[in-house]
């Protein structure tokens, strides 16, 4: 199964689970429960590199906590609705970018399940700017994705290219340790200096490259 399909759901049962706690009687220990989340995150964060599991733990402790508090403010007329805007911004950016869509289409049926019969348009405008948001959210995560991309390839390039240049200079230095230590005069004299030469071009064309 691909990782963004699994992502995908964990989120998903997150948000309906984060929708249903405010309702239950585990809404009485809410502080008790909203601290345990962030020890987790900082034991997460202290002790696991920064890869798609520790991300997807950040993930899942803040879309839990987000929803929470919406929804035990008043879902559609919380003051904090507009979190969920930086949710979406935020899942896409953590994880793979289209997790802002599968989140959007979640919160929107939620949220829809909690509008009252009978209310005007208007009462439905915050749904509906979710769904305005979300192409917004999904293009920043494609476009951070991609400079990611571009960066760790940037990397590899470098590393490779120095390498290149060590074992080079390392050659070209081994030869001038042979010409010093049968140095007879004026031939060896002019292989020391081909060598110095050529050694000098390599670290001027490797310093352009890193400009």
């Amino acid at each position: 199964m691909k990782k963004e399909i699994i992502h995908s759901i964990i989120l998903i049962f997150t948000i309906i689970l984060a929708y249903i706690y405010p309702k239950t009687i585990l809404i009485n220990y809410e502080l008790q429960i909203s601290a345990c989340l962030f020890i987790i995150l900082y034991l997460a964060r202290k002790f696991l590199t920064i890869n798609s599991s520790s991300r997807l733990i950040e993930s899942v402790i803040f879309t839990f906590i987000i929803i929470s508090i919406i929804e035990a403010t008043g879902s559609l007329k919380s003051s904090f609705f507009f979190l969920n805007y930086f949710l979406i911004f935020s899942l896409s950016l953590l994880l793979e970018p289209i997790i802002a869509v599968t989140t959007t289409l979640t919160l929107i049926i939620i949220y829809l399940l909690d509008f009252p019969v009978g209310q005007n348009f208007s009462e439905i405008i915050p749904i509906i700017s979710l769904a305005f948001i979300t192409p917004f959210a999904l293009f920043l995560g494609q476009q951070y994705l991609k400079n990611e991309k571009l960066k760790a390839k940037n990397v590899a390039i470098k590393e490779d290219i120095l390498l290149f240049l060590t074992l080079v200079i390392k050659n070209h230095l081994k030869t001038i340790k042979e010409a010093v230590d049968n140095f007879l005069g004026d031939h060896q004299l002019e292989i020391i200096k081909k060598a110095t030469t050529r050694i000098e071009k390599l670290i001027d064309k490797y310093e352009k490259s890193t400009n």
